[in-house]
């Protein structure tokens, strides 16, 4: 049986005081292969500390945290950041591109420490720019690309190292209607063809659009009452 790609077993952070803040309540949560969830909350609520955990940036204080069904907490700091550049595609609201280099070389700098070989590298990335939509412009620069088209390189990054979670945090708060209405598209694409999808937003129109929603505030996760599960 497959496991989960992510299981929180009580997982919680409280930052040490004086006064201790609970950033993260103790919460359960079951993310299974191939869904499309979405986790909204007013800002201040919890998002960034949960992203962070389930992103394996911060480790919880408190439960246990199974990404593909591995311990993340039993292991060193180097095993867990080797297990983030493997299990994990990251979208942030900002790009961050490299400027001068061209969409296809800011995908494939994403693969320099992993081992794969040059060649190899390249056309891994020129297949995860095609499979994004922008196989006309593996060669321009990002400062000829529209925000949206920035936007699906950086999908295009996260996606080269085939992994299994795509987390993406506010993945279209930068964007216009249009180029955010297309970059949802784009999730919805990589959901259906079996990429477990993971959006982080203050957007409820955002949110609406997985197939499950969770809520977060006061640092509480709950599922959505009536939200597919």
């Amino acid at each position: 049986m497959t496991p989960p790609v992510i299981e929180f077993r009580q997982v919680a952070l409280t930052y040490p005081g004086p006064p201790p803040v609970a950033a993260f309540r103790p919460c359960d949560l079951v993310i299974d292969r191939g869904e499309f969830v979405t986790v909204v909350g007013p800002s201040g609520s919890g998002k960034s500390t949960f992203l962070n955990i389930a992103g394996l940036l911060d480790a919880p204080t408190a439960g246990t945290y199974l990404l593909d069904g591995l311990d993340t907490g039993a292991m060193r700091d180097g095993h867990r950041t080797a297990l983030r550049g493997r299990r994990i595609g990251f979208v942030f609201q900002s790009f961050h591109l490299l400027p001068h280099r061209s969409a296809l070389e800011n995908v494939t700098l994403a693969m320099v420490y992993s081992g794969v070989a040059r060649k190899e590298r390249r056309r891994r990335a020129k297949e995860a720019l095609v499979r994004v939509g922008l196989g006309h412009r593996v060669e321009s620069l990002p400062t000829r690309l529209s925000g949206g088209e920035r936007q699906r390189v950086a999908i295009a990054r996260a996606l080269v190292a085939r992994p299994s979670l795509l987390l993406c945090d506010e993945p279209t708060g930068n964007l216009d209607t249009a180029n955010a209405q297309s970059v949802l598209a784009l999730l919805a694409e990589l959901h259906t063809d079996g990429m477990t999808v993971l959006v982080i937003t203050h957007d409820a129109e955002v949110a609406g659009r997985g197939a499950r929603t969770v809520t977060i505030r006061d640092g509480v996760l709950r599922e959505r009452e009536g939200a597919a599960g």
